[in-house]
């Protein structure tokens, strides 16, 4: 785990291990609009502590995408999107009957981002495609939360949970090798405010108001994509976070199915 001072400690509990599918469905409105959402499902363990008692879905986002800047790379005029949305609160988050089901937030999420795309060509006909983007995201209203909850209460607690803002920031270089190999390289810095927790646990009359500690990390995602057609391609590699504070370390293998209709 890395520290308040990008120093390594040692974890305090087992390290929560998990398998996400996140799948993007996007329709257009117009050449310009379109709506789009993010739904997750996950399974979850801790080594010696149990797992989630399926699979279970997350919080589901709901955007709008605005490109009010279409690309020209013939003058170097990149793409610019505005997104604007909110994430529904319909992950399991409070009377969980295992710990490892607490997957949602229980709040309505306002969510905003900006991303900017745009394409070179390389000599030798290579071409290169950078994204960059920021988010924040901020919660709207306040989780009532009793017994075992995804913010870490157990028996016998009742109260209420509201998450700090957070958002991030990061850019992605993609390289062709040629028509269907593609390297890929993320690079991204997430910060977080910590969350507030009020309430008490009725059985021992403790009382609870803390708000824990702001944290922030920094990521790399190596990948290689594959395009076995302009529809359909694959991409795998892996995303490590290797800085930060009062954040784990963590080593992420991904893969994903892209498809075009």
């Amino acid at each position: 785990m890395i520290g308040p001072h990008n120093d390594a400690v040692p974890m305090s509990s087992p390290r929560q291990q998990s398998v996400t599918n996140l799948t993007i469905y996007r329709y257009a409105i117009t050449d310009t609009l379109s709506i789009q959402t993010v739904p997750t499902i996950s399974y979850r363990w801790k080594h010696g502590e149990g797992t989630s008692s399926g699979l279970k879905l997350g919080d589901v986002p709901v955007d709008l995408m605005w490109r009010y800047l279409t690309a020209d790379p013939a003058r170097y005029i990149p793409t610019l999107n505005l997104i604007t949305g909110v994430s529904f609160p319909t992950g399991d988050y409070s009377s969980l009957g295992r710990a490892e089901d607490g997957v949602g937030s229980g709040v309505y999420t306002y969510r905003v981002a900006l991303t900017e795309q745009s394409t070179y060509t390389l000599p030798n006909n290579h071409e290169l495609r950078l994204r960059v983007w920021a988010t924040f995201r901020r919660a709207l209203n306040t989780a009532h939360l009793h017994d075992v909850s995804s913010y870490g209460t157990t028996q016998g607690f009742q109260g209420r949970a509201q998450p700090g803002m957070y958002g991030g920031a990061g850019f992605s270089l993609e390289y062709g090798l040629n028509q269907r190999w593609v390297l890929a390289l993320d690079v991204a810095r997430d910060w977080s405010n910590g969350t507030k927790l009020q309430g008490r646990y009725i059985n021992t009359g403790q009382t609870i108001s803390q708000i824990g500690a702001p944290s922030g990390d920094w990521q790399i995602a190596p990948a290689v994509e594959y395009n076995w057609s302009p529809r359909y391609g694959i991409i795998a590699g892996v995303s490590v976070y290797y800085a930060g504070h009062n954040t784990e370390r963590v080593i992420s293998p991904q893969f994903a199915f892209n498809a075009l209709y």
